[in-house]
């Protein structure tokens, strides 16, 4: 049987987070989003190599920062590009968890004009996260009308 170039149980995008402290950053996706943790491999001076997470069929791997290799986290470069969009069932407790757990607000959760209610939150590790919950369906068209409206003030 030939070997499949995506492999099996694998989507075809997977965030891979650079953390200081990845034993925390996992207990912390467990406990904030209900991820399970796949699997670890440590390192021989006991820090992550590579860990990988599975929240809601979506991978999430992570490792321990390691500058000599060019790993860096984001409190080493100074902050993230990136934010990570995560769906939840209800973003008002899986965001007052977080905070809770030591993350820090970035935009309070509220309704969106796209038909989210979504809030953004920098977790004690620097990575950011939008979580949401969608609460309504809406076409195109009623999409724009309530962005053109909302940018009028």
């Amino acid at each position: 049987m030939a070997v499949q170039p995506i492999p099996a149980g694998y989507p075809r995008v997977i965030p891979y987070l650079s953390v200081a402290d990845a034993a925390g950053a996992i207990d912390f996706y467990c406990k904030i989003f209900g991820a399970t943790e796949r699997m670890r491999m440590n390192g021989p001076d006991g820090s992550i190599g590579h860990a990988e997470l599975d929240l809601g069929g979506s991978v999430i791997m992570l490792a321990d920062e390691s500058t000599e290799v060019g790993n860096k986290s984001p409190g080493t470069l100074g902050g993230t590009p990136v934010s990570l969009m995560v769906y939840v069932a209800d973003v008002d407790a899986t965001y007052s968890t977080a905070i809770a757990a030591g993350a820090t607000e970035i935009q309070a959760v509220d309704d969106k004009f796209y038909g989210d209610r979504s809030g953004m939150f920098k977790d004690p590790w620097g990575h950011e996260w939008t979580v949401a919950t969608h609460v309504e369906d809406i076409t195109e068209e009623e999409m724009g009308r309530r962005m053109a409206e909302m940018q009028k003030g």
